[in-house]
């Protein structure tokens, strides 16, 4: 399926995924073009979306946001200046091993470096979000822990220091 995700909101998009689910072939994969959001990911994999494709993971590091489970974060605002944590403890790539605010550091001096890390640091959530979907699909618990990922990523950014 495609053509969503492209203006329209995420109730809209959703209703639409509860319409066309079922008339697409239960034994076959279920395929969403172009849809990268993380919570947008998880209801659709509510609805029977097996499979997807996006630029937000690579796109979105380009331009100083990282995904957490706690919500996106930018790397570009001052909060980050002082703050020696990093950008999420449960996700680890190479981004993991510095601070916010040497990657806040990075994206203010322009420096190419940032954009990888940050990059690197979404794809690597990325894989966790899915490999967390794909263990509670399998212990029959996706939709408990939809409800948990969530109430957890609509939290918003760790508190600042």
């Amino acid at each position: 399926m495609g053509g969503l995700a492209v203006g329209e909101g995420q109730e809209a998009m959703f209703s639409t995924l509860d319409f066309c689910t079922d008339m697409l072939p239960q034994n076959k994969p279920r395929y969403l073009m172009g849809v990268g959001k993380p919570d947008d990911i998880v209801g659709a994999v509510l609805r029977g979306i097996d499979m997807f494709d996006c630029v937000m993971p690579t796109r979105s590091g380009r331009t100083a946001q990282a995904f957490t489970w706690r919500g996106p974060i930018n790397l570009r605002n001052a909060r980050h200046k002082d703050d020696p944590r990093p950008l999420d403890p449960a996700i680890q790539s190479p981004a993991a091993h510095y601070s916010r605010a040497y990657l806040h550091h990075l994206v203010r001096c322009e420096e190419i470096l940032a954009p990888m890390l940050i990059t690197w640091h979404n794809i690597a959530f990325y894989q966790a979000l899915m490999q967390a979907l794909r263990d509670a699909i399998e212990a029959g618990r996706c939709a408990a822990f939809a409800a948990d990922f969530l109430e957890n990523y609509r939290r918003g950014d760790i508190d600042p220091l």
